[in-house]
């Protein structure tokens, strides 16, 4: 069963500049398939979406996109809310929120509240999120927690991470076309089914999540065994 599709949405500069424009209106444009893919994702029965939105290396980007980036992320958590609240998205958010400035870290916490009651389908933002830093992070919360002396078990850890009462992903899906990880969820991933598309994300819509689940489909998970015989 899908029940969480994970998301790098990569390909938005590539898609500015194949049309002769600044690499900002390629976020621009990327921003609004959010909400798209987002209700697109509900009305397949797929009831979480984690879109890696800003990781923690995105920062060494130049000063002027990283500032641009976080006005969108401010201005994206504030117009769309009636969007979200129409067709029932609750927002929430994985890495180390902390870090924004606080107009962006203000706008996100303000629409996390007032959708936290929607469940149609939970929209996961990844902000200021590294995979490897999540394990750290989660590491570390292990270590400030009171706990008896002795081995370290997965279980255990995963309690500690950033969302854990969250499913893994069954699905991620990487857009325009590379073959990387990126250091995204990858604690999580261990047994994702991986689909790459072609397409740059800010034309990734309905009919490309469409195939992209299609294909899921058809595939056999054995998680390490032989699967069905």
């Amino acid at each position: 069963m899908l029940q969480h599709i994970a998301i790098i949405m990569d390909g938005n500069g590539r898609w500015a500049e194949a049309r002769g424009l600044p690499r900002t209106r390629g976020h621009e444009a990327g921003s609004q398939q959010i909400s798209v893919i987002a209700k697109a994702a509900g009305e397949l029965g797929v009831k979480v979406l984690t879109l890696y939105a800003f990781s923690t290396e995105n920062w060494k980007r130049p000063l002027s996109e990283v500032n641009f980036l976080m006005r969108l992320i401010t201005r994206y958590s504030s117009e769309k809310l009636p969007e979200m609240m129409e067709n029932g998205i609750r927002l929430r958010t994985i890495g180390r929120i902390s870090a924004l400035p606080a107009a962006a870290r203000r706008s996100v916490e303000k629409t996390i509240a007032a959708t936290a009651n929607n469940d149609r389908i939970t929209l996961n933002l990844a902000l200021n999120y590294g995979g490897r830093a999540e394990i750290v992070d989660a590491v570390n919360s292990l270590l400030k927690s009171d706990r008896k002396k002795g081995k370290v078990t997965e279980e255990e850890l995963q309690r500690h991470l950033y969302a854990p009462d969250l499913p893994e992903p069954d699905l991620l899906i990487r857009t325009g076309g590379e073959f990387r990880i990126s250091n995204f969820l990858l604690w999580q991933i261990s047994y994702t089914e991986l689909y790459v598309s072609d397409v740059c994300w800010p034309d990734f819509g309905a009919e490309e999540l469409r195939q992209a689940v299609e294909a899921f489909t058809q595939r056999q998970r054995r998680f390490g065994g032989l699967g069905k015989s």
